[in-house]
């Protein structure tokens, strides 16, 4: 994976210092933010990023960035522990389990940071100070109507996953799956896990593609997948499996527009991470915050990715 060259502990990616400006200065108070990817590297955590950077420049707060070398509440918890120990005023976090990572970041609500969760969530969100994602269980739905349509309301489709107990992918694949019972002629096959791993996804497709001679299209459920799923597509040369994918990384645009996948259902990180900032920066000032924010979703085709609308549903690689 491309990601392997990051820290195990997380490695601080970008620094946004204060800006200039007094008036700003004074009514941020200079606070220090840190933004803890679900992974570093991937196009969705990186626009994130570049969302949260760019407003914590307007608000005149410090912003660091840090993330783990794979996707796995093991490799996340020392990360949030040693953002704990370091003591920002907030944090922006994306848990990588709803359920195993409760206990560090609850610590670190009790040590007195403001915590504020982007993209996925935990359990329990009593403490957070927002709660800010997609509408993932909608986006579910929405990839499986334009998969129906795609292969005729007939056929297996195939669903990869990264694991269980992630929120995000957890809603969409509820959304597809509720969805896809009104579709009577459409078996859904077991769902399959790669644990964000784009050369499992490889192997999954090709195998199910040589067990399942009636497979007729994919969901794949992140960037991670959607490399993989169309990587194993074109390793056994077939043509015909119709794709729908989260996510809109440069990879899966590239995908897109050579005709491998067929439709892309794309996020809005970089609002994420704007209004991440935004939030926080409200609970530190005493101010109230929107406690659940749902940001936009788009469903991208070839004939309109290139549409100006459309333009901030994809991701980026870098912030330049």
């Amino acid at each position: 994976m491309r990601i392997r060259t990051v820290a195990m502990l997380g490695l601080a990616l970008i620094t946004v210092g204060a800006c200039s400006s007094s008036a700003a200065s004074s009514s941020a108070q200079a606070y220090k933010l840190t933004l803890i990817q679900g992974v570093a590297g991937d196009p969705f955590y990186v626009t994130m990023a570049c969302g949260a950077a760019a407003e914590a420049a307007t608000e005149g707060v410090t912003l660091n960035v840090t993330g783990g070398n794979k996707w796995d509440a093991t490799v996340q918890k020392p990360v949030i522990d040693s953002v704990t120990a370091a003591h920002p005023d907030g944090v922006l976090v994306a848990p990588d389990d709803s359920r195993a990572l409760l206990s560090p970041l609850k610590a670190m609500n009790d040590a007195g940071i403001k915590v504020t969760f982007v993209d996925t969530q935990l359990d329990d969100t009593s403490f957070a100070q927002s709660v800010i994602s997609t509408d993932n269980l909608a986006g579910g739905t929405l990839a499986a109507t334009t998969l129906a349509q795609l292969i005729g309301d007939k056929g297996s489709v195939l669903v990869v996953n990264v694991d269980p107990g992630i929120s995000t992918t957890d809603a969409r694949v509820k959304g597809f799956s509720d969805e896809m019972k009104k579709h009577p002629n459409i078996t859904v096959l077991d769902v399959q896990y790669t644990h964000d791993d784009p050369t499992a996804a490889t192997t999954i497709t090709t195998s199910t593609l040589a067990a399942h001679s009636d497979l007729a299209g994919v969901f794949a459920t992140n960037v991670q997948n959607a490399e993989g799923v169309a990587t194993g597509l074109k390793q056994a040369g077939n043509t015909t499996v119709k794709t729908i994918a989260f996510d809109a990384g440069p990879k899966q645009i590239a995908d897109l527009n050579a005709g491998i996948v067929q439709g892309l259902i794309a996020q809005d990180p970089y609002g994420i991470g704007v209004a991440g900032v935004q939030q926080t920066v409200l609970a530190l000032k005493g101010q109230a915050t929107t406690k659940v924010i749902q940001t936009q979703l788009a469903a991208l085709t070839k004939d309109n990715v290139n549409d100006p609308a459309k333009q901030k549903f994809l991701y980026k690689a870098s912030c330049s």
